[in-house]
């Protein structure tokens, strides 16, 4: 696990999602009630499995040489509350930034919002970094949702999946849809979906799309 979350944030550089520092990636250790994160400050072309942190569901800090990321307690405050997830990713991305900077949730007028998503991406709460506050916003408008990213207001990107690799893929497209709804407003009035086809484009896309195995 410290590989695969150590490998998991040059994704975010790859894709432009975070500058300097900033963001994190963490994933859940399989049947263990421990998670592994990214250091607090360490540049991304520094990251090694080496250095990565484990810590409980408390965020306490249980192996590691450094100081687990400034997010932890949030990132703790998911796992505690959200058993089904696995991975857990923040990013300051621009234009979904942007999109939280204005507390606006991005609408469901693509059908890539529609097939990842499930509808628009929410916008959470806005809560200050130290404790749980932001886990709390995250879990509060995640809990029944089917969007897999918040927009919490003011700050940027939580996103999260069944493991780490899908709760990046979850902060890629959310920053590939923000850029492209907000490209169509500039350009009109994007055109809504109607909830029957994002619910039919929604069931497609994560029961039928892709290899299956055979039964």
């Amino acid at each position: 696990m410290r590989k695969i979350v150590a490998d998991l944030h040059a994704e975010l550089v790859r894709y432009n999602l975070v500058v300097w520092t900033a963001g994190n990636v963490s994933g859940r250790v399989p049947g263990e009630d421990l998670f592994v994160i990214k250091p607090s400050g360490v540049s991304y072309d520094e990251l090694t499995p080496e250095n990565m942190v484990v810590c409980d569901l408390d965020g306490n800090l249980l192996e590691g040489g450094h100081a687990p990321s400034s997010d932890t307690a949030a990132h703790a405050y998911v796992y505690r509350n959200m058993p089904e997830v696995g991975g857990v990713v923040h990013t300051h991305s621009t234009y979904a930034s942007a999109w939280a900077a204005r507390g606006e949730a991005i609408p469901c007028v693509l059908t890539a919002m529609a097939d990842e998503f499930g509808g628009e991406i929410p916008i959470g709460p806005f809560a200050l970094i130290g404790d749980d506050s932001i886990g709390q916003g995250i879990v509060e408008t995640l809990k029944g949702h089917r969007s897999k990213a918040v927009l919490m207001q003011n700050h940027g990107v939580f996103s999260i999946g069944k493991d780490a690799k899908a709760a990046v893929k979850a902060a890629v497209m959310c920053e590939d849809v923000a850029r492209t709804v907000h490209v169509a407003r500039q350009l009109g009035d994007p055109l809504p979906i109607a909830q029957a086809d994002i619910d039919s484009l929604y069931d497609r896309y994560q029961n039928v799309y892709g290899q299956r195995s055979p039964r």
